[in-house]
Protein backbone atom coordinates (compact mmCIF):
# COMPACT_ATOMS: atom_id res chain seq x y z
CA UNK A 1 0.00 0.00 0.00
CA UNK A 2 1.29 3.45 -0.90
CA UNK A 3 -0.04 6.93 -1.65
CA UNK A 4 -0.71 6.00 -5.29
CA UNK A 5 -3.08 3.21 -4.30
CA UNK A 6 -4.88 5.64 -1.98
CA UNK A 7 -5.18 8.26 -4.73
CA UNK A 8 -6.46 5.66 -7.19
CA UNK A 9 -9.36 4.89 -4.87
CA UNK A 10 -9.92 8.57 -4.12
CA UNK A 11 -10.27 9.25 -7.85
CA UNK A 12 -13.05 6.66 -7.92
CA UNK A 13 -14.71 8.38 -4.97
CA UNK A 14 -14.68 11.77 -6.75
CA UNK A 15 -17.06 10.24 -9.31
CA UNK A 16 -19.62 9.22 -6.67
CA UNK A 17 -22.36 11.68 -5.57
CA UNK A 18 -22.18 11.92 -1.78
CA UNK A 19 -23.64 15.17 -0.53
CA UNK A 20 -24.56 15.06 3.14
CA UNK A 21 -27.90 13.31 3.52
CA UNK A 22 -27.59 11.75 0.06
CA UNK A 23 -24.86 9.18 0.62
CA UNK A 24 -26.76 6.17 -0.80
CA UNK A 25 -24.43 5.68 -3.77
CA UNK A 26 -21.38 6.00 -1.55
CA UNK A 27 -22.79 3.46 0.90
CA UNK A 28 -23.47 1.05 -1.98
CA UNK A 29 -19.89 1.55 -3.23
CA UNK A 30 -18.51 0.60 0.20
CA UNK A 31 -20.72 -2.48 0.34
CA UNK A 32 -19.58 -3.58 -3.13
CA UNK A 33 -15.95 -2.99 -2.19
CA UNK A 34 -16.31 -5.27 0.83
CA UNK A 35 -18.00 -8.00 -1.24
CA UNK A 36 -15.35 -7.83 -3.98
CA UNK A 37 -12.59 -8.28 -1.40
CA UNK A 38 -14.34 -10.96 0.61
CA UNK A 39 -14.63 -8.80 3.73
CA UNK A 40 -17.36 -8.72 6.33
CA UNK A 41 -19.58 -5.63 6.00
CA UNK A 42 -22.23 -4.33 8.37
CA UNK A 43 -24.54 -1.36 7.79
CA UNK A 44 -26.61 0.02 10.66
CA UNK A 45 -30.07 1.52 10.36
CA UNK A 46 -28.62 5.03 10.01
CA UNK A 47 -26.35 4.15 7.07
CA UNK A 48 -23.02 3.86 8.90
CA UNK A 49 -20.86 1.12 7.39
CA UNK A 50 -18.22 -1.04 9.09
CA UNK A 51 -15.93 -3.23 6.97
CA UNK A 52 -13.82 -5.68 8.96
CA UNK A 53 -10.54 -7.36 8.07
CA UNK A 54 -9.46 -10.09 10.47
CA UNK A 55 -5.95 -10.22 11.90
CA UNK A 56 -3.10 -11.56 9.80
CA UNK A 57 -1.45 -14.81 10.93
CA UNK A 58 0.77 -14.02 13.89
CA UNK A 59 -1.15 -10.80 14.64
CA UNK A 60 -4.12 -12.43 16.37
CA UNK A 61 -3.13 -11.04 19.77
CA UNK A 62 -2.67 -7.46 18.55
CA UNK A 63 -5.52 -5.26 19.82
CA UNK A 64 -8.04 -4.34 17.13
CA UNK A 65 -8.08 -0.81 15.68
CA UNK A 66 -10.96 1.23 14.24
CA UNK A 67 -10.09 3.47 11.28
CA UNK A 68 -12.82 6.09 11.01
CA UNK A 69 -13.79 8.52 8.24
CA UNK A 70 -17.05 9.97 6.92
CA UNK A 71 -18.82 9.20 3.65
CA UNK A 72 -20.25 12.64 2.88
CA UNK A 73 -18.74 15.86 1.57
CA UNK A 74 -19.60 19.56 1.59
CA UNK A 75 -20.97 20.47 -1.85
CA UNK A 76 -20.09 24.09 -2.65
CA UNK A 77 -19.52 25.70 -6.06
CA UNK A 78 -18.84 29.10 -7.55
CA UNK A 79 -21.63 31.20 -9.03
CA UNK A 80 -22.02 30.42 -12.70
CA UNK A 81 -20.64 26.89 -12.31
CA UNK A 82 -23.17 24.43 -13.72
CA UNK A 83 -21.82 21.43 -11.81
CA UNK A 84 -24.57 19.11 -10.52
CA UNK A 85 -23.38 17.35 -7.37
CA UNK A 86 -26.22 14.84 -7.71
CA UNK A 87 -24.71 13.32 -10.85
CA UNK A 88 -21.51 14.99 -12.08
CA UNK A 89 -18.01 13.76 -11.15
CA UNK A 90 -15.74 16.28 -9.44
CA UNK A 91 -13.46 18.02 -11.93
CA UNK A 92 -9.93 18.42 -10.60
CA UNK A 93 -6.45 19.26 -11.82
CA UNK A 94 -2.94 18.51 -10.57
CA UNK A 95 -0.90 21.71 -10.22
CA UNK A 96 2.37 22.34 -8.40
CA UNK A 97 2.01 19.26 -6.24
CA UNK A 98 -1.63 19.88 -5.34
CA UNK A 99 -4.84 18.10 -6.39
CA UNK A 100 -7.32 20.96 -6.84
CA UNK A 101 -11.00 21.38 -7.68
CA UNK A 102 -11.13 24.89 -9.17
CA UNK A 103 -14.87 25.67 -9.18
CA UNK A 104 -16.22 23.22 -6.60
CA UNK A 105 -15.20 21.52 -3.41
CA UNK A 106 -12.91 18.53 -3.97
CA UNK A 107 -14.28 16.26 -1.27
CA UNK A 108 -10.86 15.27 0.08
CA UNK A 109 -12.62 16.14 3.34
CA UNK A 110 -13.08 13.29 4.03
CA UNK A 111 -12.80 11.24 0.84
CA UNK A 112 -9.05 10.86 1.31
CA UNK A 113 -9.65 9.28 4.72
CA UNK A 114 -12.17 6.87 3.19
CA UNK A 115 -9.70 6.02 0.41
CA UNK A 116 -6.87 5.36 2.88
CA UNK A 117 -9.06 2.95 4.85
CA UNK A 118 -10.14 1.07 1.73
CA UNK A 119 -6.60 0.87 0.35
CA UNK A 120 -5.43 -0.61 3.63
CA UNK A 121 -8.26 -3.14 3.65
CA UNK A 122 -7.31 -4.26 0.13
CA UNK A 123 -3.58 -4.41 0.86
CA UNK A 124 -1.30 -7.15 2.18
CA UNK A 125 -0.05 -4.92 5.02
CA UNK A 126 0.13 -7.28 8.02
CA UNK A 127 -2.00 -5.93 10.85
CA UNK A 128 -4.18 -7.00 13.68
CA UNK A 129 -7.93 -6.86 13.24
CA UNK A 130 -9.10 -3.69 11.44
CA UNK A 131 -12.62 -2.30 11.69
CA UNK A 132 -13.08 0.51 9.18
CA UNK A 133 -16.00 2.74 10.11
CA UNK A 134 -17.58 5.08 7.53
CA UNK A 135 -20.18 7.42 9.03
CA UNK A 136 -22.83 9.46 7.25
CA UNK A 137 -23.83 13.12 7.32
CA UNK A 138 -20.87 14.30 9.37
CA UNK A 139 -20.89 17.70 7.68
CA UNK A 140 -24.50 18.58 8.51
CA UNK A 141 -24.74 17.55 12.14
CA UNK A 142 -22.73 14.38 12.69
CA UNK A 143 -25.93 12.39 12.28
CA UNK A 144 -24.18 9.08 11.73
CA UNK A 145 -21.94 9.35 14.77
CA UNK A 146 -24.85 10.58 16.86
CA UNK A 147 -27.05 7.61 15.94
CA UNK A 148 -24.38 4.91 15.69
CA UNK A 149 -25.53 1.57 17.03
CA UNK A 150 -23.80 0.28 20.15
CA UNK A 151 -21.70 -2.73 19.28
CA UNK A 152 -21.22 -1.77 15.64
CA UNK A 153 -17.48 -2.13 16.28
CA UNK A 154 -15.54 -3.82 19.07
CA UNK A 155 -12.07 -2.19 19.09
CA UNK A 156 -10.99 0.06 21.96
CA UNK A 157 -8.59 2.15 19.83
CA UNK A 158 -9.81 4.54 17.13
CA UNK A 159 -7.86 6.52 14.53
CA UNK A 160 -9.92 9.32 13.03
CA UNK A 161 -8.73 10.16 9.48
CA UNK A 162 -10.45 13.55 9.20
CA UNK A 163 -7.69 16.05 10.03
CA UNK A 164 -6.18 18.55 7.62
CA UNK A 165 -2.58 19.30 8.62
CA UNK A 166 0.17 16.74 8.10
CA UNK A 167 2.67 16.73 10.95
CA UNK A 168 -0.02 17.50 13.50
CA UNK A 169 -1.68 14.89 15.70
CA UNK A 170 -5.02 15.89 17.17
CA UNK A 171 -6.22 14.68 20.55
CA UNK A 172 -9.13 17.05 21.18
CA UNK A 173 -11.77 19.09 19.35
CA UNK A 174 -14.56 21.59 19.86
CA UNK A 175 -18.19 20.77 20.42
CA UNK A 176 -20.89 22.64 18.56
CA UNK A 177 -24.51 23.57 18.06
CA UNK A 178 -26.44 25.33 15.28
CA UNK A 179 -28.83 28.21 15.87
CA UNK A 180 -31.49 29.09 13.30
CA UNK A 181 -33.52 32.30 13.28
CA UNK A 182 -36.73 32.70 11.26
CA UNK A 183 -38.33 36.08 10.53
CA UNK A 184 -42.00 35.93 9.55
CA UNK A 185 -43.47 38.81 7.56
CA UNK A 186 -46.51 39.89 5.58
CA UNK A 187 -45.46 41.13 2.13
CA UNK A 188 -46.10 44.77 1.33
CA UNK A 189 -46.52 46.20 -2.19
CA UNK A 190 -43.51 47.74 -3.89
CA UNK A 191 -44.13 51.47 -4.07
CA UNK A 192 -45.22 52.99 -7.35
CA UNK A 193 -42.34 54.26 -9.49
CA UNK A 194 -39.66 52.53 -7.42
CA UNK A 195 -36.50 51.32 -9.16
CA UNK A 196 -35.07 47.88 -8.38
CA UNK A 197 -31.34 47.42 -7.78
CA UNK A 198 -29.42 44.19 -7.17
CA UNK A 199 -26.32 44.42 -4.96
CA UNK A 200 -23.80 41.57 -4.88
CA UNK A 201 -20.72 40.78 -2.78
CA UNK A 202 -18.87 37.75 -4.13
CA UNK A 203 -15.49 36.05 -4.77
CA UNK A 204 -14.63 35.96 -1.07
CA UNK A 205 -12.43 33.06 -0.02
CA UNK A 206 -14.84 31.66 2.58
CA UNK A 207 -13.58 28.48 4.21
CA UNK A 208 -14.20 26.16 7.12
CA UNK A 209 -16.20 27.73 9.93
CA UNK A 210 -13.95 26.07 12.50
CA UNK A 211 -10.44 25.91 11.05
CA UNK A 212 -10.67 29.28 9.27
CA UNK A 213 -12.81 31.34 11.65
CA UNK A 214 -9.75 33.06 13.15
CA UNK A 215 -8.32 34.16 9.79
CA UNK A 216 -10.40 37.36 9.60
CA UNK A 217 -11.87 36.47 6.22
CA UNK A 218 -14.72 38.42 4.67
CA UNK A 219 -18.23 37.24 5.52
CA UNK A 220 -20.30 38.44 2.56
CA UNK A 221 -23.62 38.21 4.41
CA UNK A 222 -22.45 40.60 7.11
CA UNK A 223 -20.72 42.88 4.60
CA UNK A 224 -23.90 43.29 2.56
CA UNK A 225 -25.85 43.90 5.77
CA UNK A 226 -23.39 46.70 6.60
CA UNK A 227 -24.26 48.51 3.40
CA UNK A 228 -28.02 48.04 3.83
CA UNK A 229 -27.81 49.23 7.43
CA UNK A 230 -26.15 52.43 6.28
CA UNK A 231 -29.00 53.06 3.85
CA UNK A 232 -31.90 52.48 6.26
CA UNK A 233 -32.61 56.21 6.52
CA UNK A 234 -33.10 56.39 2.74
CA UNK A 235 -36.43 54.56 2.76
CA UNK A 236 -35.69 51.62 0.48
CA UNK A 237 -37.74 48.41 0.50
CA UNK A 238 -36.08 45.01 0.85
CA UNK A 239 -37.31 42.71 -1.92
CA UNK A 240 -34.94 39.79 -1.35
CA UNK A 241 -31.75 38.77 0.44
CA UNK A 242 -29.79 35.56 0.13
CA UNK A 243 -26.22 34.63 0.91
CA UNK A 244 -23.99 31.83 2.11
CA UNK A 245 -24.96 28.19 1.89
CA UNK A 246 -23.73 25.60 4.40
CA UNK A 247 -23.82 26.24 8.14
CA UNK A 248 -20.19 25.06 8.48
CA UNK A 249 -18.79 27.33 5.75
CA UNK A 250 -18.00 31.06 5.89
CA UNK A 251 -20.28 32.91 3.46
CA UNK A 252 -18.50 33.62 0.15
CA UNK A 253 -21.38 35.24 -1.79
CA UNK A 254 -24.44 37.33 -0.96
CA UNK A 255 -26.92 39.40 -2.90
CA UNK A 256 -29.89 41.63 -2.13
CA UNK A 257 -32.55 43.29 -4.26
CA UNK A 258 -34.02 46.53 -2.99
CA UNK A 259 -36.62 48.93 -4.33
CA UNK A 260 -35.43 52.54 -4.12
CA UNK A 261 -37.55 55.67 -4.48
CA UNK A 262 -37.81 57.07 -7.97
CA UNK A 263 -34.85 59.21 -8.99
CA UNK A 264 -32.64 58.05 -6.10
CA UNK A 265 -30.88 55.06 -7.67
CA UNK A 266 -27.77 57.03 -8.65
CA UNK A 267 -27.14 57.97 -5.02
CA UNK A 268 -27.48 54.36 -3.87
CA UNK A 269 -25.10 53.17 -6.59
CA UNK A 270 -22.54 55.88 -5.82
CA UNK A 271 -22.56 55.16 -2.10
CA UNK A 272 -22.29 51.40 -2.72
CA UNK A 273 -19.24 51.90 -4.91
CA UNK A 274 -17.60 54.01 -2.20
CA UNK A 275 -18.51 51.37 0.36
CA UNK A 276 -17.06 48.63 -1.87
CA UNK A 277 -13.74 50.44 -2.19
CA UNK A 278 -13.40 50.83 1.57
CA UNK A 279 -14.30 47.18 2.27
CA UNK A 280 -11.86 45.91 -0.37
CA UNK A 281 -9.17 47.88 1.42
CA UNK A 282 -10.14 46.27 4.73
CA UNK A 283 -9.73 42.78 3.31
CA UNK A 284 -6.83 43.36 0.92
CA UNK A 285 -4.76 40.65 2.62
CA UNK A 286 -7.31 37.98 3.52
CA UNK A 287 -9.67 38.36 0.51
CA UNK A 288 -7.87 40.20 -2.28
CA UNK A 289 -10.40 39.04 -4.88
CA UNK A 290 -13.59 39.96 -3.03
CA UNK A 291 -15.82 41.71 -5.56
CA UNK A 292 -18.83 44.00 -5.60
CA UNK A 293 -21.46 44.75 -8.23
CA UNK A 294 -24.70 46.69 -8.53
CA UNK A 295 -27.13 46.43 -11.42
CA UNK A 296 -30.70 47.17 -12.24
CA UNK A 297 -32.93 44.23 -11.33
CA UNK A 298 -36.11 42.99 -12.94
CA UNK A 299 -39.59 43.80 -11.75
CA UNK A 300 -41.19 42.92 -8.43
CA UNK A 301 -44.57 43.61 -6.91
CA UNK A 302 -43.91 42.65 -3.28
CA UNK A 303 -41.30 43.49 -0.65
CA UNK A 304 -40.61 42.45 2.92
CA UNK A 305 -42.67 44.33 5.49
CA UNK A 306 -40.64 47.43 6.34
CA UNK A 307 -40.44 46.89 10.09
CA UNK A 308 -39.42 43.23 9.74
CA UNK A 309 -36.83 44.19 7.10
CA UNK A 310 -35.35 46.79 9.46
CA UNK A 311 -35.13 44.34 12.37
CA UNK A 312 -33.64 41.67 10.10
CA UNK A 313 -30.87 44.02 8.91
CA UNK A 314 -30.19 45.14 12.49
CA UNK A 315 -29.84 41.52 13.58
CA UNK A 316 -27.28 40.73 10.86
CA UNK A 317 -25.28 43.72 12.00
CA UNK A 318 -25.37 42.85 15.70
CA UNK A 319 -25.10 39.06 15.78
CA UNK A 320 -21.64 37.74 16.63
CA UNK A 321 -19.49 36.38 13.82
CA UNK A 322 -15.92 35.24 14.43
CA UNK A 323 -13.82 34.37 17.47
CA UNK A 324 -15.23 35.02 20.93
CA UNK A 325 -12.40 33.57 23.04
CA UNK A 326 -8.98 31.96 22.67
CA UNK A 327 -7.89 29.01 24.80
CA UNK A 328 -6.14 29.86 28.07
CA UNK A 329 -4.47 26.44 28.07
CA UNK A 330 -3.33 25.79 24.48
CA UNK A 331 -1.53 28.64 22.72
CA UNK A 332 -3.12 29.67 19.43
CA UNK A 333 -6.23 27.50 19.80
CA UNK A 334 -9.59 29.15 19.22
CA UNK A 335 -11.77 28.23 22.16
CA UNK A 336 -15.16 29.70 21.21
CA UNK A 337 -16.59 31.12 17.99
CA UNK A 338 -19.73 31.63 15.94
CA UNK A 339 -20.32 31.60 12.19
CA UNK A 340 -23.03 33.73 10.57
CA UNK A 341 -23.51 31.15 7.84
CA UNK A 342 -26.39 31.83 5.47
CA UNK A 343 -29.63 33.63 4.69
CA UNK A 344 -32.43 31.96 2.72
CA UNK A 345 -35.81 33.20 1.48
CA UNK A 346 -37.13 29.89 0.18
CA UNK A 347 -40.63 30.12 1.67
CA UNK A 348 -43.18 32.91 1.12
CA UNK A 349 -43.31 35.32 4.05
CA UNK A 350 -40.19 33.90 5.71
CA UNK A 351 -36.49 34.79 6.05
CA UNK A 352 -34.26 32.11 7.57
CA UNK A 353 -30.80 32.80 8.99
CA UNK A 354 -28.51 29.89 9.87
CA UNK A 355 -25.55 30.10 12.25
CA UNK A 356 -23.12 27.69 13.91
CA UNK A 357 -21.43 27.94 17.31
CA UNK A 358 -18.34 26.01 18.50
CA UNK A 359 -16.38 25.75 21.73
CA UNK A 360 -14.02 23.38 23.48
CA UNK A 361 -15.67 24.46 26.76
CA UNK A 362 -19.23 23.21 27.20
CA UNK A 363 -20.39 26.23 29.24
CA UNK A 364 -18.97 28.65 26.65
CA UNK A 365 -20.63 26.75 23.81
CA UNK A 366 -23.95 27.30 25.58
CA UNK A 367 -23.10 30.97 26.22
CA UNK A 368 -22.17 31.54 22.56
CA UNK A 369 -25.46 30.02 21.42
CA UNK A 370 -27.33 32.16 23.92
CA UNK A 371 -25.61 35.33 22.67
CA UNK A 372 -26.65 34.55 19.12
CA UNK A 373 -30.14 33.60 20.26
CA UNK A 374 -30.51 36.86 22.20
CA UNK A 375 -29.57 39.00 19.19
CA UNK A 376 -32.25 37.40 17.07
CA UNK A 377 -34.89 37.36 19.82
CA UNK A 378 -34.42 41.11 20.26
CA UNK A 379 -35.06 41.43 16.51
CA UNK A 380 -38.30 39.46 16.78
CA UNK A 381 -37.20 36.20 15.17
CA UNK A 382 -38.26 32.68 16.10
CA UNK A 383 -35.28 30.61 17.31
CA UNK A 384 -34.42 26.92 17.15
CA UNK A 385 -31.27 24.95 17.95
CA UNK A 386 -29.92 21.71 16.53
CA UNK A 387 -28.95 18.85 18.79
CA UNK A 388 -25.57 19.89 20.22
CA UNK A 389 -22.56 17.64 19.77
CA UNK A 390 -19.91 17.31 22.47
CA UNK A 391 -16.27 18.22 22.33
CA UNK A 392 -13.40 15.78 22.80
CA UNK A 393 -11.24 16.41 25.87
CA UNK A 394 -7.53 15.74 25.26
CA UNK A 395 -5.95 12.70 26.94
CA UNK A 396 -2.21 13.31 26.98
CA UNK A 397 -1.63 9.82 28.48
CA UNK A 398 -3.23 8.13 25.45
CA UNK A 399 -1.55 4.90 24.33
CA UNK A 400 -2.36 5.46 20.63
CA UNK A 401 -0.88 8.97 20.95
CA UNK A 402 2.34 7.50 22.38
CA UNK A 403 2.51 4.92 19.57
CA UNK A 404 1.81 7.47 16.83
CA UNK A 405 4.38 9.97 18.10
CA UNK A 406 6.98 7.20 18.21
CA UNK A 407 6.06 6.12 14.68
CA UNK A 408 6.28 9.69 13.33
CA UNK A 409 9.71 10.24 14.88
CA UNK A 410 10.94 6.89 13.55
CA UNK A 411 9.75 7.63 10.01
CA UNK A 412 10.55 11.32 9.63
CA UNK A 413 13.16 12.09 12.27
CA UNK A 414 11.18 14.94 13.82
CA UNK A 415 8.64 15.46 16.56
CA UNK A 416 5.02 15.94 15.44
CA UNK A 417 2.85 18.67 16.95
CA UNK A 418 0.21 17.40 19.36
CA UNK A 419 -2.80 19.69 19.27
CA UNK A 420 -6.50 20.18 19.73
CA UNK A 421 -8.60 21.52 16.86
CA UNK A 422 -11.41 24.08 16.83
CA UNK A 423 -13.31 22.15 14.18
CA UNK A 424 -15.78 19.48 15.24
CA UNK A 425 -14.74 15.84 14.96
CA UNK A 426 -16.97 12.84 15.60
CA UNK A 427 -14.68 11.61 18.36
CA UNK A 428 -16.63 13.38 21.10
CA UNK A 429 -19.84 11.63 20.07
CA UNK A 430 -18.17 8.23 19.91
CA UNK A 431 -17.16 8.60 23.55
CA UNK A 432 -20.82 8.88 24.58
CA UNK A 433 -21.48 5.33 23.36
CA UNK A 434 -17.98 3.85 23.54
CA UNK A 435 -16.57 5.49 26.69
CA UNK A 436 -13.42 3.32 26.79
CA UNK A 437 -12.13 4.45 23.40
CA UNK A 438 -8.55 5.68 23.07
CA UNK A 439 -8.44 8.03 20.08
CA UNK A 440 -6.24 10.15 17.85
CA UNK A 441 -6.82 12.04 14.59
CA UNK A 442 -4.40 12.74 11.73
CA UNK A 443 -4.45 13.23 7.98
CA UNK A 444 -2.75 14.89 5.01
CA UNK A 445 -2.67 18.64 4.43
CA UNK A 446 -5.86 20.06 2.92
CA UNK A 447 -6.57 23.70 2.21
CA UNK A 448 -9.76 25.56 1.38
CA UNK A 449 -12.09 22.84 2.64
CA UNK A 450 -15.81 23.61 2.49
CA UNK A 451 -15.17 26.07 -0.38
CA UNK A 452 -14.48 25.93 -4.12
CA UNK A 453 -10.76 25.56 -4.71
CA UNK A 454 -10.36 22.87 -2.02
CA UNK A 455 -7.01 21.17 -2.54
CA UNK A 456 -4.94 18.23 -1.34
CA UNK A 457 -1.16 18.44 -0.91
CA UNK A 458 0.15 15.30 -2.61
CA UNK A 459 3.52 15.26 -0.81
CA UNK A 460 1.75 15.37 2.54
CA UNK A 461 -0.50 12.53 1.42
CA UNK A 462 2.60 10.34 0.98
CA UNK A 463 3.66 11.04 4.56
CA UNK A 464 0.12 10.50 5.84
CA UNK A 465 -0.08 7.07 4.19
CA UNK A 466 3.38 6.04 5.46
CA UNK A 467 2.41 7.07 8.99
CA UNK A 468 -0.90 5.20 8.89
CA UNK A 469 0.74 2.01 7.60
CA UNK A 470 3.51 2.20 10.19
CA UNK A 471 1.14 2.78 13.10
CA UNK A 472 -1.22 -0.10 12.27
CA UNK A 473 1.68 -2.44 11.39
CA UNK A 474 3.62 -1.85 14.61
CA UNK A 475 0.71 -1.30 17.01
CA UNK A 476 1.22 -3.12 20.29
Amino acid sequence: MDSNSVLEIFREITRIPRESGREEQMTAYLQRFAAEHGLDCRTDATGNVVITREAFPGKENVPAIVLQSHQDMVCEKNSGCDHDFAKDPINYVIEDGWMIAKDTTLGADDGIGVAASLALLASDVPTGKLECLFTISEETGMDGANAIESGLFTAKTLINLDSEDEGQLFVGCAGGVDTTAVFKYMPEPVKSGAELLKFRVFNAIGGHSGDDINKERANTVQILARYLYGELENAYQLVSFRGGNKRNAIAREAEAVIAVPAGMSCGFVSRFNEFAASVKAEFHNTDPEVSFSVNQAGSATEAVDGEVARRFILSLMSVHHGVLAMSQDIAGLVETSSNLAAVFMNKPGEIMVTTSQRSSIESEKKFMAQKVEASFILAGAEISHSDPYPGWTPNMDSHILEETVASYKRLFGTEPEVKAIHAGLECGLFLTKFPDLDMISFGPTLRGVHAPGERLDLASNEKFVKLLVDVVTNFK
